[in-house]
């Protein structure tokens, strides 16, 4: 059996023997032919295409395809190993003098492959550019569109574009080769009509692959702008409709020290509306970011970084953001947003955000509306700010949440700004053990003309409260309620302690206060004139319940008959504290809560003055109750 096998293979394996020697040598001989006619061609070439020839090509290449007057100054020069290339110097493309003579460009030095074969039989293509040093200025105007109107084959091809069944379509006779673009070390000047500003980039350097106008484009392309370098990696399949400010599917990510971005999905350079996709945004140092373009906003310091991620799509006459992810700092949230526009209306942003723990102050500071500093120059010049501009529906939930020293719990919050006014609400929150409530409101001329706090506490326990806070000083600590109303005139994030105005209330129940001793107060003020709080600071006053206001105005806080009830004693305080020297400037008293042993505890009137924590205190006598009187 084994022998008939090996004679099957021999038979099959026959007939390849003989014609393999043949093919083989046929193949050999085709190559050596096609060899010499390719070292023939890169001899001859010199002697048969001249430079003018590819010179008068490539010049007419660059009016066709721009509708502009390409001009070349240098000399060119001509390379045919290992492919035939021309270089040209000193090359300027502008308009025709008798159409404006508009600049459109210059370039130090262009170079460019062209086909042998066409060159010989009198035709010039070209691919594969290599620009050094161009520099560029183009025009983006009302619509958000770049201005390609001159009549060149680009603008004829991005204005003669159609989209027909979810595919870019050419007509053949727009359509064109290009190839590969190479720009190393170039300049490119954005002026937008629409902002009235003007964008340099410097230091650009692309790849650009396009082989055909109507097939897809890939570009890297580094520039540098305001001193930051930034990265932009570009793809599409439909790439005129997307130079034409229409609908296009991109792929496009940027990239730098300050900002990472990328989105993949329908997208119009002329309009946000359009976008339908994936995006994601990535700020490590937001300060540095609005630093680097001239933005500021108060208080952002506290916002140290932030980022997004949500499929984004237009919806009516705005885009809404599903499955977002965003992070500010440390916290972590989740939700839904929408961004609405209307004509004759302003922008608004409106949704729900979910937080297990977050930090409201970088919140807010991130929500902060005012992108510009410096009050004065903008309400002198007449400007609206973003507060006259855009309209801000937000709502918050937190699991945690701090402010500042302050923690909360079970967060429900809101944000609304709308007819020039802001105001951020937290309805509901577990706060030291009790519940927390509050209203901030800012009004007028885009926060500068002031705002004001209403705070709500039950039932909290101030003890941990001011151990948290680490307060210095006889403080009362006991479970209690605090109402807080304060407004101030300027904005917001100008506001000092002496421009703050307002009430406060606040009651509790049981408590003590730690370094107020009644029985050795009652000693000191027998036997010294004025004594230091911190000599009758050996025990602790406790009370069955505490009452106290205040009025706050002037850089000071007006106590009315604060009393603090105790089993046997009260003390009663009312007076100024000028809260930013902590000084004091009080009198107060201590009698008997039951009037039957006010005998046992006759009314002590006394004086507090000097500073916090430590004040001086200065028995009042009682002229009509001196023993000398009886």
């Amino acid at each position: 059996m084994s022998t008939s096998r090996h004679r099957r293979w021999r038979r099959k394996i026959g007939p390849v023997s003989r014609w393999l020697p043949a093919f083989a040598r046929l193949s050999t001989v085709f190559l050596l032919i096609a060899l010499a006619l390719f070292v023939a061609l890169r001899v001859a070439a010199p002697y048969l295409i001249s430079t003018g020839f590819v010179r008068s090509g490539i010049e007419d290449a660059l009016s066709k395809w721009t509708g502009y007057h390409a001009e070349i100054k240098g000399s060119p020069v001509l390379e045919f190993w290992p492919t035939p290339r021309i270089t040209l110097n000193q090359i300027t493309i502008r308009q025709p003098r008798e159409s404006g003579d508009k600049l459109l460009g210059s370039i130090e030095s262009l170079s460019a492959d062209f086909s042998l074969i066409d060159a010989l039989r009198g035709r010039t293509s070209f691919h594969e550019f290599h620009l050094v040093r161009p520099n560029l200025a183009l025009t983006r105007d009302e619509k958000g569109l770049i201005d390609w109107s001159y009549a060149g084959l680009l603008a004829r091809a991005i204005g003669g574009v159609r989209y027909e069944n979810g595919a870019e379509v050419l007509d053949p006779d727009l359509d064109a080769e290009i190839g590969a673009v190479t720009v190393e070390d170039g300049t490119l000047v954005v002026t937008d009509i629409k902002s009235a500003k003007t964008y340099h980039f410097d230091s650009v350097t692309a790849d650009i692959a396009w082989p055909r106008l109507s097939g897809a484009i890939s570009a890297v392309v580094i520039a540098r702008i305001n001193g930051e370098d930034l990265k932009v990696d570009f793809a599409s399949r439909q790439p005129l409709l997307a130079f034409a400010g229409r609908n296009a599917e991109t792929r496009t990510s940027l990239t730098s020290n300050l900002l990472t971005a990328h989105f993949q999905g329908i997208a119009s350079i002329a309009s946000l509306s359009a976008f339908s996709g994936n995006a994601a945004v990535t700020i490590p140092d937001v300060p540095a970011l609005l630093t680097w373009s001239g933005k500021s906003i108060p208080g952002i310091a506290t916002l140290k970084s932030a980022s997004l991620e949500s499929d984004i799509m237009s919806s009516g006459n705005g885009l809404r953001f599903n499955n977002l992810s965003l992070s500010l700092n440390e916290a972590s949230a989740t939700g839904v947003m929408d961004l609405f526009t209307q004509p004759g209306k302003r922008p608004k942003i409106g949704g729900t955000l979910a937080f297990d723990q977050m930090n409201l102050k970088p919140f807010l500071d991130a929500f902060a509306l005012r992108l510009a500093a410096g009050e004065a120059e903008d309400i002198s010049t007449g400007m609206s700010g973003p507060l006259r501009v855009l309209d801000v529906d937000v709502r918050l939930s937190a699991r945690r949440a701090q402010m500042g020293l302050f923690e909360l719990s079970d967060v429900g919050a809101s944000m609304i700004v709308a007819g020039g006014e802001a105001k951020f609400d937290i309805g509901d929150s577990q706060f030291e053990g009790g519940e927390m409530t509050a209203h901030l409101e800012a009004t007028q001329r885009d926060f500068d003309g002031g705002g004001k706090l209403q705070l709500s506490i039950r039932n909290a326990d101030f003890a941990a409260l001011a151990e948290r806070l680490q307060l210095k000083g006889p403080l009362p600590l006991a479970i209690g309620s605090l109402d807080l109303d304060l407004q101030s005139p300027k904005a917001i994030w100008t506001t000092g302690l002496a421009d703050v105005t307002g009430r406060l209330h606040f009651w509790t129940g049981e408590g003590t206060i730690p370094g107020i001793d009644a029985a050795a107060l009652r000693t000191q003020a027998a036997e010294k004139p004025f004594f230091p709080l911190s000599a009758a600071a050996g025990g602790a006053f406790a009370f069955n319940q505490l009452n106290l206001q205040a009025d706050f105005a002037n850089g000071s806080a007006e106590m009315h008959d604060a009393r603090i009830a105790g089993a046997t004693q009260t003390l009663t305080l009312s007076g100024v504290i000028t809260y930013q020297s902590n000084g004091l400037a009080l009198s107060g008293s201590l009698d008997a809560t039951d009037p039957a042993k006010a005998a046992e505890l006759p009314l002590l009137p006394f004086f507090i003055g000097g500073s916090w924590p430590n004040p001086v205190i200065s028995p009042v006598p009682l002229f009509g109750n001196t023993p000398q009187a009886q």
